[in-house]
């Protein structure tokens, strides 16, 4: 499983789609999150700390952030051979903006929890 690297085919020079389409996915900014904070982290240790990501989705995921210039991948010279990965500068300076949309996901996600039953409920009663 590959991941796809192709710009938006419609609008190939619009940032915020090509960056939209990399960081949207359903794991990296939960990756990116988990490596958040920490110097380093062993591929064990981040599957540890998300563990409804599957072993190849994870790789996948990591290489693509890599390939992104969002972590550093550090392999060392040893038996058995140790992996540690790590955020980049490019990814911490995305981190106010992600920590701005986890506040504002905290403080609107009851009223949209709220509206989607709403919607539902509408929707049923036709």
């Amino acid at each position: 499983m590959e991941r796809n690297f192709n710009k938006n085919e419609l609008y190939p020079d619009c940032p915020i789609r090509n960056i939209l389409n990399r960081i949207s996915d359903k794991w990296t900014l939960l990756v990116l999150y988990t490596l958040n904070g920490r110097d380093s982290m062993r591929f064990k240790d981040l599957s540890a700390e998300l563990p409804d990501i599957s072993q190849k989705m994870l790789v996948l995921t990591l290489r693509t952030l890599e390939t992104d210039g969002f972590v550093r991948r550090k392999v060392y010279a040893e038996v058995p051979p140790r992996v540690e990965y790590s955020l980049t500068e490019r990814s911490h300076s995305l981190f106010p903006v992600i920590n701005q949309l986890i506040q504002w996901a905290k403080d609107h996600m009851e009223e949209i929890l709220l509206d989607r039953t709403i919607s539902l409920n509408k929707t049923s009663a036709r």
